[in-house]
């Protein structure tokens, strides 16, 4: 009889990985103030490679910070939703919101700690300013003469107006369940400049059930 096939087992995790993972068990057990030594005992590894891979504790939060956003886009490539520019912002806002909220704990942490002064800069804004640009396109449904400009700046202010609503929740002025609901609406304030007339509808709909009124 011929052999059953016996499936090679999957690759492990790379040591860079290890890595991350291990500072993410530390942020999610309060542990925002680990040393590198903790760190690499963590992990597993010798104390010096936390250094050798990335340096210093900041960059190690900016990776995290950066592997979430590379989550963001990965979801909204996969589940891109119909619709006009507006309505594929306002559901890129949801994907990241829950993005964040997949690990709370360990996100506030990170957060919190790329708030503090470190030195360190990891490109972040850039990386989410490419999930805002990816999420626009080409502008559809847009006001035809304020396209050229939506497409320059809407994706910076986004990044912006996200990160002050990661910058809140952080610090427990936003709760976990409203969240994606402030944020959207925050982001429908920033297209109410840039929509067709026939598209503020709804966008105003949604400002005002949040304003509650």
């Amino acid at each position: 009889m011929p052999s059953a096939k016996i499936d090679p087992p999957s690759p492990g995790p790379t040591t860079r990985e290890r890595v991350l993972q291990a500072a993410e068990r530390l942020l999610g057990r309060g542990r925002a103030e680990f040393s590198m030594r903790e760190l690499a005992a963590e992990a597993g590894v010798s104390f010096a490679t936390p250094f050798n891979l990335f340096g210093a504790k900041g960059a190690i939060l900016h990776a995290l910070s950066a592997q979430r956003i590379e989550t963001m886009h990965a979801r909204f490539a996969s589940d891109t939703p119909p619709g006009d520019a507006a309505a594929r912002v306002l559901a890129a806002v949801g994907i990241a919101a829950a993005v964040m909220l997949d690990s709370p704990a360990v996100n506030r942490a990170v957060m919190a700690a790329l708030g503090a002064p470190s030195g360190e800069s990891g490109g972040v804004w850039a990386l989410s300013r490419a999930l805002w640009a990816e999420a626009l396109g080409d502008g559809e449904g847009l006001a035809p003469r304020m396209t050229a400009l939506a497409r320059i700046t809407l994706p910076d202010q986004l990044a912006l107006t996200f990160r002050g609503a990661l910058s809140f929740w952080t610090a427990g002025e936003i709760v976990d369940q409203d969240l994606a609901a402030r944020a959207k609406a925050a982001a429908a304030a920033l297209l109410l400049g840039f929509v067709e007339e026939q598209a503020r509808d709804q966008l105003e709909a949604m400002l005002r059930e949040l304003a509650g009124g």
